[in-house]
């Protein structure tokens, strides 16, 4: 046969209809080190719901119908909305109903936060722009609730499992999210420069009303019923809840100028306001008269993607934890030190992750069809979006000098690793070193964040195993640094094992 009737050969099935949780063992490893086992079978079940076709279909097909701004109503008045495909509002009400948006918070129990991270994961494995709003949601309700009777009539949205779109009042809705306000264009990350204003109404203080003007250069998910807004109040700058509705159920005035016309994330909508008063392609494809994953140097590539990967999850894994340890001094501490840390690295090393895997998928990873080459596109921006990787490198600097503590915790939390294997006592030591002097520290900033990254990941992978993983680790990041490119494990680690790992049915 010829022309578009001619036989399909070494190609791979698609990855679809799949449990994504049972399916990543590293992920159900690190559920159960860090006190959530009681949440295994509902994550399992969560898996099974978010790897079906109809879920990745979703993805893609809101990825492939942008947002589109509606500035004006029919008769030329001002509305300021979004209008979205109504898959990005499916996908948005089965998040909701997940409780991946504000769940620990509406029902605090032990492990809760770990396995609020564990589905959201899952979640990020088929579309990130959704959780842009969820994300920011989770954030925002801590903050209100410092101020809770001041902010109850929003927590009680916030923390409802229903996703109402409707663009009415939020004390008319079954649930409610939170966008942010931050980025100006003369400032960037350095939000210190902001030059947005609030001035009182009735007097100054928290939960008082203040009227903002000015503009953001990034306005994040402006489809929200409320946003916290940075803005120069007398005090200095401070931050403000700014509902799309007054109390008198008239328009805010916020004016979306442009939706931005973003390289990823294109599902959702981030605007410019103003403010008036694959690993699986291995197994099915073959070169050379081998299965791709059966050539060495393709078993180096793919182990050394799993370990990256694993290290990742362990990482964050452990991180969760310290906020599921709210009361708890040593977790505060391990979180100030810990978030921007692990931000900064797992962010850096994911499009690097990306572009390896879409170098796997070969000519299939580089066109829309599949979906790595949006897991590309979407790669760069965590590091962006709200701290840039020099921000979250000085915020771990500040963490560690604001509080002694600080330091302490995370010596203790490397500590617990300490005499297993020579070459970690080697890192640590001199890692510990570089902490106490405080000459240049700026200038080393992006080095001593590294290397409190990998010196985590070692310590917990000297700690829980496995042992294939933990001996590749330490040969190919620690006594060796981390590797300029992939697949350059050394000779002697068990790649089968670290392949074996991902490939699990």
């Amino acid at each position: 046969m010829s022309g578009t009737h001619a036989e399909v050969l070494n190609q791979s099935d698609e990855l679809v209809d799949y449990n994504l949780f049972t399916s990543h063992p590293a992920l159900a490893d690190a559920l159960a080190r860090e006190g959530a086992a009681h949440e295994r079978k509902a994550l399992s079940a969560l898996g099974e719901r978010l790897g079906s076709v109809t879920m990745f279909t979703l993805g893609d097909v809101a990825n492939r119908n942008p947002p589109q701004l509606q500035a004006y109503d029919r008769r030329g008045a001002r509305r300021d909305t979004i209008e979205f495909h109504p898959a990005w509002h499916e996908l948005m009400r089965r998040l909701v109903a997940e409780g991946l948006h504000t769940g620990p918070w509406a029902q605090p129990r032990p492990g809760a936060h770990v396995a609020r991270a564990a589905g959201y994961m899952l979640w990020a494995e088929l579309e990130n722009g959704t959780q842009c709003p969820a994300t920011m949601s989770y954030g925002a309700v801590p903050a209100l609730a410092r101020h809770g009777e001041m902010f109850a009539p929003w927590l009680r949205p916030l923390l409802s499992r229903e996703y109402d779109a409707a663009f009415v009042p939020a004390a008319e809705k079954r649930g409610a999210l939170i966008g942010m306000g931050m980025t100006e264009r003369q400032g960037g990350s350095d939000v210190r420069t902001n030059t947005t204003h609030a001035l009182p109404v009735n007097g100054a203080g928290p939960g008082r009303e203040y009227r903002l003007s000015g503009h953001k250069w990034f306005f994040s998910a402006p489809m929200c019923d409320a946003f916290l807004v940075l803005a120069q109040a007398a005090g200095g700058l401070s931050c403000f809840l700014v509902p799309r509705f007054r109390p008198d159920r008239s328009l805010n005035a916020l004016r979306l100028l442009r939706l931005k016309d973003k390289l990823g994330n294109r599902s959702n909508a981030s605007a410019e306001v103003e403010f008036d008063a694959a690993v699986h392609h291995a197994r099915g494809r073959r070169a050379f008269g081998r299965l791709l994953s059966e050539q060495p140097l393709m078993r180096n590539v793919l182990a050394d993607l799993a370990l990256e990967c694993e290290a990742a999850v362990m990482l964050t894994m452990r991180l969760a934890r310290a906020f599921d340890a709210q009361e708890e001094e040593e977790a505060t501490l391990l979180r100030r030190v810990l978030t921007p840390a692990v931000k900064y690295w797992v962010c850096k090393r994911a499009p690097a992750v990306c572009a390896e895997a879409m170098e796997v998928l070969g000519g299939n990873g580089y066109i829309e069809d599949w979906p790595i080459a949006r897991r590309f596109r979407e790669s760069p921006l965590n590091s962006i979006w709200e701290g840039s990787g020099n921000i979250m490198c000085l915020d771990v600097l500040r963490a560690l000098a604001r509080e002694p503590a600080t330091l302490e915790a995370l010596e203790t939390l490397l500590e617990g690793a300490a005499g297993r294997d020579a070459r970690y006592d080697r890192y640590r030591a001199a890692l510990s070193a570089d902490l106490g002097d405080a000459s240049d520290s700026e200038l080393r900033a992006r080095d001593l964040t590294q290397r409190i990254a990998l010196a985590t990941q070692a310590a917990l992978f000297l700690t829980h195993g496995p042992a294939p993983s933990c001996e590749a680790f330490l040969a190919s990041r620690l006594a060796a640094g981390p590797p300029a490119a992939f697949g350059t494990l050394p000779p002697g680690v068990d790649c089968d094992a670290l392949v074996a790992r991902v490939l699990a049915p």
